[in-house]
């Protein structure tokens, strides 16, 4: 196997502890999308299955040598476990890890069952905490209910406040994009929450299933003429961040800080942008091995490697032709209209899981091409002003990029 086509090991693991989730938000690409088989897996993951990972995370490690890896605990909703499988899976891993290894490890939750005591547990156990929200208010949030259709916000609001007053423990807030909302509106509500970072996610679709404004599969000499609402909408965001007063130094925005730093020649450590390889796996309740959730909202089975750690190693997964194919991110993979495009050196084509077309798979550009192309291009034109404008020596950025801990983060 060539160098260029020798898979990247794997950095970070998503670690399922809970497959359901007590809320029902309308786009969910988990509960909502073509893959149903959250149904057939536990409910709980089960102590044999926390054990064997551990073991199989250990020997990828040692097998290739890595300095540090990332660990994301993650549903349904993780919380539902309680605290303690969460930590015992913390503990697991690192117990299982060879001494020259550090592990960063968080839970990504949507903050309904976040209470005081279970803060101070996750914090004493060294488990950073992530918040899913759509925005910093009731109304901002109307697409994240329970099953009864009940508000989530009031017990989001207090995970937050908790999370504010806890930044060590703090890793930020999640955000997916409602198009049909005011951006400046979404931002300063969320930057009033006082969290480290913010990512905002395109919400998961494709040509087939298009999100909300996006419109069929167009021919590539049509991208031009495509409306970008999304594009538009973080163009919008984009100026408020980058325009922030010096005395109020700007939270963190990672895709943002991606895109910047693509532009300046930096590497990609980002599904949604660059063409540097992905290495993520998901290790699910049933201890099965899966690509990336998103691939579910393609179709029935998209993520399944067939493989689970009770029969197999992470070599085994790492050599699947599913995963080299999703590693393998440079020009040659790409479809010919986004070889020829001439931002694809920062775009990279998009998530893979936004290109797939129904009868005709993966081979195309993203539904998102025509946003991605305008947040680009309009970042690049706001990054030339200000470097025509610095004098030399100066920060070029209202921030420092996100935090790159040598591996990419699974959204959910």
């Amino acid at each position: 196997m060539s160098e260029a086509a020798r898979p990247v090991p794997f950095q970070q693991f998503v670690l399922k502890v809970h497959s359901r989730c007590n809320l029902a938000c309308t786009y969910c690409y988990v509960y909502e999308g073509p893959d149903q088989s959250w149904r057939e897996r536990p409910v709980r993951v089960a102590g044999a299955t926390m054990r064997r990972t551990a073991e199989r995370i250990a020997a990828h490690v040692a097998t290739h040598g890595l300095r540090s890896i990332r660990v994301d605990l993650h549903g349904g909703e993780p919380l539902l476990a309680g605290p303690a499988p969460l930590i015992a899976y913390t503990q697991t891993v690192r117990d299982a890890l060879p001494p020259h290894s550090s592990v960063a490890i968080s839970v990504q939750t949507n903050g309904t069952l976040l209470t005081a005591d279970i803060l101070k547990q996750l914090s004493a156990a060294g488990i950073v905490i992530g918040l899913s929200l759509d925005g910093g208010s009731a109304r901002l949030n109307r697409r994240r209910v329970d099953h009864a259709g009940r508000s989530s916000w009031p017990s989001v609001r207090r995970a937050a406040a908790l999370l504010a007053d806890a930044p060590a423990s703090y890793g930020g807030i999640l955000c997916t994009i409602d198009v049909d909302t005011d951006p400046g509106e979404i931002y300063r509500s969320l930057v009033a929450l006082g969290p480290p970072s913010l990512d905002f996610l395109l919400p998961y679709g494709n040509w087939s299933e298009p999100p909300p404004g996006i419109g069929p599969f167009a021919e590539p000499a049509c991208r031009a003429a495509r409306p970008a609402p999304y594009g538009r909408w973080l163009a919008h965001v984009f100026d408020l961040w980058w325009d922030a007063p010096p005395s109020r130094p700007p939270v963190q925005v990672r895709l943002f800080g991606e895109i910047v730093a693509l532009l300046l020649g930096a590497a990609s450590r980002s599904e949604t942008v660059g063409l540097s390889p992905l290495a993520v796996v998901v290790i699910d309740t049933d201890g099965s091995l899966q690509r990336l959730d998103s691939l579910k909202t393609a179709y029935a089975g998209a993520p399944d490697l067939g493989m689970d750690v009770f029969r197999h190693d992470f070599e085994d997964a790492l050599h699947h032709p599913h995963t080299v194919a999703a590693q393998m991110r440079g020009l040659p993979t790409l479809c010919e209209s986004c070889r020829h495009c001439p931002v694809v050196g920062v775009c990279g084509g998009g998530r893979y899981t936004d290109r797939y077309v129904h009868g005709s798979g993966f081979d195309h550009p993203s539904v998102y091409c025509a946003d991605l192309e305008y947040l680009i291009r309009h970042i690049s034109g706001r990054l030339e002003q200000t470097v025509r404008s610095t004098p030399v020596g100066a920060a070029l950025t209202p921030g420092e990029p996100p935090a790159r801990n040598g591996s990419r983060r699974a959204d959910k």
